[in-house]
């Protein structure tokens, strides 16, 4: 571990733990229909824990593509990106982005910038990035994204490479995913880099098969209660989970799969915290994650709208998944 002092730190950005008890948004979100859970709330130590039990699922196939592609064009992606800082939106396990460190460190100086919800997680994958990749000086910011996007525009020191991997994306509403980019527009100067993933429309079969358990399976089931079991922890919540339900359906017209809890039961669930009271009959239900799918031509004119001009793109044909790399104008 003393080897390992000085390249590899933890920092709390977004007021120590107090953005788990940050209402705001979550009130807002609650008085839609149906309401909805904010995607950061899933991701506490063990929502961490229990997505990277769903990258391992046999249908889930966005983790092992992604990483196909980073296994396989690593070292292009690092030529092109050239920048000593590195920072990833939703850096998670850190798994898949190793690779790509690893081929960084070997032309520059490099500096990783994991920005991520879960502390724990955050002090596993860097000291394990630390251990396998020596050259790298791994430096966590603990919060949530727009506090991460606020510490870069502070402290930054050199041109700087954001990534958001694993379609992340895509999992906000339109508006919400308008706003974030228009943050990292913000923090990204001229010249600097911007490697994002992107999930690409494709039937609906496979994408509900990528987004529910297989029989006998319980890793999305459990991942979606825990947004729950979160909410239960942070606002004195009373929220019973076995009068739900967890199922994902692919929308066609908005090209997006939804993960939804559906009420079993007529019942009422309160955050006292909160002063917030959610009325349940059969077959109501909470929204706990989107997922966009896109279109790529659509995709890179969005990109365009917040000042990030394509550079380069590595695809996978089959999977209909890609990895594209933008440059602040």
């Amino acid at each position: 571990m003393d080897e390992l002092e000085g390249r590899t730190s933890v920092e709390a950005i977004d007021g120590d733990t107090g953005f788990w008890t940050d209402g705001d948004a979550l009130e807002a979100c609650l008085r839609e229909r149906p309401p909805r859970i904010p995607a950061h709330f899933g991701y506490d130590a063990l929502g961490s824990e229990l997505f990277e039990e769903i990258t391992e699922l046999p249908d889930y196939y966005l983790t092992r593509v992604e990483d196909a592609l980073l296994q396989r064009h690593a070292g292009a992606i690092a030529d092109e990106l050239g920048t000593p800082w590195v920072a990833e939106l939703g850096s998670g396990s850190a798994k898949k982005t190793r690779v790509l460190l690893t081929a960084c460190a070997a032309r520059r100086r490099t500096t990783f910038l994991p920005i991520d919800v879960s502390r724990e997680m955050l002090v596993s994958s860097g000291d394990a990035l630390a251990a396998d990749c020596r050259e790298v000086t791994v430096r966590g910011l603990w919060g949530r994204y727009e506090a991460g996007l606020r510490w870069i525009r502070r402290q930054r020191r050199a041109p700087v490479t954001m990534m958001f991997l694993g379609s992340t994306l895509g999992n906000t509403t339109t508006a919400e995913r308008h706003a974030l980019l228009a943050e990292i527009e913000r923090t990204l100067a001229p010249g600097d880099r911007f490697l994002v993933s992107a999930d690409l429309v494709k039937p609906k079969h496979v994408l509900e098969a990528c987004y529910n358990d297989p029989p006998g399976g319980s890793a999305f089931v459990r991942f979606r209660l825990n947004h729950l079991a979160h909410l239960n922890r942070c606002f004195d919540g009373d929220f019973l989970l076995d009068r739900f339900q967890a199922r994902a359906h692919y929308n066609e017209h908005t090209r997006t799969v939804e993960g939804h809890l559906y009420a079993t039961t007529e019942h009422m669930a309160e955050l006292r915290a909160l002063d917030i009271r959610l009325e349940f009959k059969v077959g109501d239900s909470i929204n706990v994650g989107f997922s966009a799918k896109f279109d790529p031509t659509h995709f890179i004119d969005e990109m365009r709208d917040f000042g990030l001009l394509p550079h380069r793109h590595w695809m996978d044909e089959r999977w209909q998944y890609g990895l594209f790399l933008f440059s602040r104008r």
